[in-house]
């Protein structure tokens, strides 16, 4: 089946400077998980680098690993007994995974921030709205209570969350979830970071509450000129506001393009499934969706060829026994290339 561009990336965002000296550089970077059933590689040899201002929507199913990557990215997760992790990130040139824990903390927060996947669960249920944000900002800034509390007020009034000042001194619980997902975003950008890791910013949010978050993640990006991380499993979360995207598959990023690119042409199978699987306005009613067969395999014991061999429409005995690297169509310099792959028999513009 030929891929073909069903979403396409929206026009009218706001408009971003983008630096051209990378910010963040991952290289080879893997994190090996120690389980009672065995090693299992969640993150597994992931390399990019991610320019001030530029946005990179990181796309795949649940349990591909995305979570993980940026969780180890941030340094949250480090070698110790469960866990090895190995490669390098390095941040703003400082190479994140030698710092110390308090080089760490000094990190997080200040220059670095993040929005977790839940946020019934990312607010501590026993304290007041006010004191998650003001306390980062007394930590990195040094600022006096009653200064924090004026900038707190501003960071809500800043997310469009209604009579802030009233909703400092209400507990988790009190809010909706659209509230609760604009106060972590508040307290993830109290400092203006440089880098905004948002790791599925958008769950258990209606359409409507989606929508607003991500325009204003748009805005405050055109505002603050930061780099953003958007994880999702939702294509068409990224399709508008990614400049480029990067799908992983068990642990590995499969498939690496500019937004346009990507959209208008996917070459590896499992990026072809994944917009094949969305369902469209044009099709007629009760129609079946396309669906990827099969399951993701056990990390613990990947297979040894391509990982998603056993699911792909297009695989080869080459396929099953050899990992295929990241390559280009004209097979050229891999570190200047735009469009990226990892596949033996990648999905041609005419179908394969």
């Amino acid at each position: 089946m030929a891929t073909t561009n069903r979403i396409s990336p929206a026009t009218d965002s706001p408009l971003k400077a983008v630096d051209e000296r990378p910010l963040l550089v991952v290289d080879d970077l893997r994190t090996v998980i120690h389980t009672p059933r065995g090693d299992m590689k969640a993150v597994d040899g992931v390399s990019f680098s991610l320019r001030g201002g530029e946005t990179l929507g990181v796309v795949g199913e649940s349990g591909s690993g995305k979570s993980v990557l940026g969780r180890t990215i941030m340094g949250l997760y480090r070698s110790g007994p469960g866990m090895t992790v190995s490669g390098r990130v390095e941040f703003d040139g400082r190479d994140v995974h030698t710092l110390s824990p308090r080089a760490l903390r000094g990190l997080w927060g200040a220059d670095v921030g993040m929005v977790f996947q839940d946020p019934m669960t990312a607010l501590n249920p026993v304290k007041k709205v006010g004191p998650h944000l003001t306390e980062s900002l007394r930590k990195h800034r040094r600022m006096s209570r009653s200064d924090a509390a004026a900038r707190a007020e501003e960071l809500l009034n800043l997310v469009g969350i209604p009579e802030p000042r009233r909703r400092l001194g209400q507990y988790p619980h009190e809010l909706s979830g659209g509230m609760r997902q604009r106060v972590v975003i508040a307290m993830a950008l109290a400092n203006d970071p440089k880098l905004l890791v948002a790791d599925e910013p958008t769950t258990a949010l209606d359409v409507t509450v989606q929508k607003q978050i991500l325009d204003l993640l748009d805005r405050l990006q055109a505002e603050l000129g930061m780099a953003i991380i958007l994880i999702s499993h939702n294509l068409g979360v990224v399709a508008g506001r990614a400049d480029r995207v990067a799908v992983m598959y068990a642990g590995r990023m499969v498939e690496t393009a500019s937004s346009g690119a990507l959209f208008g042409g996917a070459r590896h199978p499992y990026t072809e499934a994944l917009l094949d699987s969305i369902p469209r306005l044009a099709d007629a009613p009760h129609m079946r969706l396309e669906a990827i067969n099969g399951s993701p395999p056990n990390m613990t014991a990947p297979p040894p060829g391509c990982r998603f061999a056993p699911r792909c429409r297009y695989a080869g005995q080459d396929c099953a026994e050899e990992l295929p690297g990241m390559t280009t169509d004209d097979g050229g310099d891999v570190t200047k290339a735009d469009h990226l792959f990892a596949c033996h028999h990648p999905v041609s513009a005419g179908g394969n």
